[in-house]
């Protein structure tokens, strides 16, 4: 009796000791996340001030407020508010539906342009580019660009439906999605080459600007349909969290927990699908923060989705930020492709990721 006694005891003792350290590494993750939502902030502040017209960082958040002089104030809130909250915006959503698909097909490079959403979106910006706006509002630039971005919007749903048609057939196996939306990708790249090379030259070469990737392009509607969309998909991540734990152990032991496999990786593709298509639709290819920003993340706060999900999205708008801040200041006055630039950060981080990964 004595025995079970302190048997029970050591284990009531080891029990209360693994509920602290779980408790201090949680408000370790939560201390991580505010310091990333700090960051961003302070990156957004200086995507304010700094440009071709530099403003000090107060003044820059006080033209926010209309205070300051006419100048200041109309180049804040007219010319960089706008760029920075489409930043922000598109680079949370593009981080939180890359976390997810990375989780609901249970492969660490999964991304928008793994299951053929970007390269969707490109062939119907380019079907639009090409054909639509030229043939039906001619010289209407406002109706062109809603109309590319309303053809690039359909392009990238039309891949996400078709992946999701197959995942019904071969029972959504995270294989045979990721296998299908590499098909899907190289037909509409190959579809995208035949259209651009029967184009004149300036179609051409608005095709390809579309394809570099544009924060500016987007206006104060879309910007607010973007935030919408992001809004509503981010709150279905969030209620889903302890399903993505639970796949992280694998389909199997997620099922035998009560998760509903096929039926959570389907919905889980289409939701992230829908916010990839958005963001892209309206800002261009800007594929590398969706693969970059949940792994970075990761590394601060593990695999736990309940931490993960916001630390992606704080990561994900201040990669962005940081990116359109080098876009626009390494050659000031010339603004570079976005695109181009998170591609290039974010090649080397992620190189220095695996390379960490592989040491451990």
């Amino acid at each position: 009796m004595p025995r079970l006694l302190r048997r029970l005891s050591a284990r009531r003792i080891l029990m209360t000791d693994i509920t602290v350290s779980r408790k201090k590494q949680e408000r370790r993750y939560v201390f991580c996340i505010v310091a990333m939502i700090a960051v961003c902030l302070a990156v957004a502040v200086m995507e304010l001030s700094m440009g071709a017209l530099s403003i000090d960082p107060i003044e820059s958040v006080l033209a926010l407020f209309g205070i300051g002089s006419a100048q200041d104030v109309n180049t804040v809130q007219s010319i960089r508010l706008p760029r920075t909250v489409c930043a922000i915006v598109s680079g949370a959503g593009l981080a939180l539906a890359g976390a997810a698909l990375q989780s609901v097909l249970e492969n660490p490079l999964a991304s928008a342009s793994t299951v053929g959403i970007s390269q969707g979106a490109a062939f119907g910006a380019t079907v639009a580019i090409l054909i639509i706006v030229p043939t039906v509002f001619g010289s209407s630039s406002e109706m062109g660009m809603t109309a590319i971005a309303l053809c690039a919007f359909t392009g990238a749903m039309v891949s996400s439906v078709v992946v999701l048609l197959f995942s019904r057939m071969g029972l959504a196996t995270p294989e045979s999605i990721i296998l299908v939306g590499v098909a899907l990708s190289a037909l509409w790249a190959g579809a995208s080459t035949i259209m651009q090379y029967f184009s004149d030259d300036l179609n051409l070469t608005k095709v390809i600007f579309w394809q570099f990737g544009d924060l500016g392009r987007a206006t104060w509607s879309q910007i607010g349909f973007m935030a919408a969309v992001g809004l509503l998909c981010s709150v279905y991540f969030f209620l889903k969290r302890w399903s993505y734990n639970a796949l992280q152990n694998g389909a199997h032991v997620a099922g035998g927990l009560g998760v509903d496999v096929a039926r959570t990786r389907i919905a889980g593709v289409f939701v992230a699908s829908l916010m990839a298509a958005t963001m892209v639709s309206f800002i261009g290819l800007v594929n590398f923060i969706g693969l970059i920003a949940p792994h970075i993340a990761r590394r601060f706060v593990g695999n736990d989705y309940r931490f993960l999900l916001p630390a992606s999205l704080a990561l994900g708008a201040t990669v962005m930020l940081a990116s359109d801040l080098v876009a626009r200041m390494i050659v000031s006055p010339v603004i570079l492709p976005i695109g181009a630039i998170t591609s290039f950060l974010g090649a080397p981080l992620f190189l220095f990721l695996l390379y960490k990964g592989y040491k451990r």
